[in-house]
């Protein structure tokens, strides 16, 4: 028998050290008994008693981050969904790792999306994105128009050459510059990095005139968003229906549309019922690249979405100019195969302040 604890859907927003500490030795290990976790416990160097780990085990189970099964001398436990999504991953030590030595799940977590409380950042971090904003909104109020356009173009510029570069395009800042302002494609690259770029900015300018139609996710909106992203880039339209792999992950997505199209329908739910437009567009940034609804674009897609979810609630938008691609795709692998979102939500934090410091987009 497999028990779960009921849960508080906005308490749980990180998790303590002690907690940490026992979630990755199960991350290690797998499904295991107290007396497993208690000589693991020993062996790292903690000084505990076999009562004191069956205790904090009792707790973790309460506050839902391990599942309990069986009963008795059969009992074991495992990590929770909502255990996973709040552990501390050092991204880049993980991703250190080769894909096949790597612990993380090989499979979709059908529970996960549902999982994840309405409530993801902690108060200070809730502050710190209000305060942003206060200060963002005070910076752009009453611009001439001719530096809002200046402000759009700049904005425009610098997402549509880092999230490409994000995707292995090898334009640079000023290639996409000039492309963008001059139409002019560089030299010695391909016709399809141009196109990317160019997909990009008509992609954010669509999501900037029509702010209206993504306050939430839709079906809709995501495969109309993402048309825009492929164009002409020999990319099918609409939900696939073929299986993906991710390079240099474990991870294998979901390979049918049916499971594809339940999953978009869970997804949409989970971002509506979350309590802000910061963590709408955290969830959609990381669950339409976890889903890989489509052939390719994925994560373009995402990162589009995300804007268009702050952009409707008149929050800045993210260019994502300061963050590595290293970074940003470790981040995606934790989600991935561990379900943590903790390194992707602090890409996000940075950006944000980031952006509402150096941006004024409308």
């Amino acid at each position: 028998m497999i028990r779960y604890a009921h849960i508080n859907d906005t308490k749980m927003t990180d998790i303590s050290q002690k907690y940490q500490k026992i979630i990755n030795v199960f991350f290690e290990k797998g499904i295991m008994q107290s007396s497993d976790i208690y000589t693991e416990m020993i062996k790292t160097g903690n000084s505990v008693s076999i009562v004191t780990v069956k205790r904090t085990l009792s707790e973790m189970v309460n506050e839902g981050l391990l599942v309990l099964t069986g009963s008795g001398r059969s009992t074991s436990y495992s990590v929770s969904s909502l255990g996973r999504i709040f552990i501390d991953i050092d991204a880049k030590k993980y991703c250190s790792v080769e894909p096949d030595s790597r612990h993380g799940l090989n499979r979709y977590n059908f529970e996960l999306l549902t999982a994840i409380p309405s409530k993801i950042f902690t108060d200070q971090e809730q502050k710190d994105l209000a305060t942003a904003t206060a200060e963002y909104i005070k910076r752009t109020e009453n611009l001439p128009i001719t530096i809002q356009k200046k402000e759009l173009e700049r904005l425009i510029i610098e997402l549509s050459w880092k999230s490409s570069k994000i995707e292995g395009n090898t334009y640079t800042l000023l290639d996409t510059e000039k492309l963008i302002l001059e139409n002019k494609e560089a030299l010695g690259h391909s016709k399809e990095e141009a196109r990317m770029i160019i997909n990009h900015k008509d992609a954010f300018n669509y999501i900037h005139e029509n702010a209206e139609r993504f306050k939430t996710v839709t079906r809709e909106n995501m495969e109309e968003l993402h048309a825009i992203l492929i164009k002409d880039l020999n990319v099918g339209l609409g939900l696939r229906k073929k299986p993906v792999g991710v390079t240099g992950s474990i991870y294998r997505p979901l390979d049918n549309v049916y499971q594809i199209t339940e999953a978009v329908d869970v997804l949409s739910s989970t971002i509506l019922r979350m309590s802000d437009a910061y963590a709408k567009a955290l969830i959609a940034l990381l669950g339409i690249s976890y889903i890989q609804p489509f052939e390719d674009g994925n994560k373009r897609t995402g990162r589009l979405m995300a804007n268009a979810l702050l952009l409707s609630h008149s929050l800045a938008p993210l260019s994502y100019r300061s963050v590595s691609e290293d970074d940003y795709r470790n981040a995606v692998l934790v989600f991935y195969e561990l379900n943590s979102i903790m390194p992707m939500k602090k890409i996000f934090i940075d950006q944000y302040i980031f952006a509402t410091q150096n941006y004024a987009v409308k």
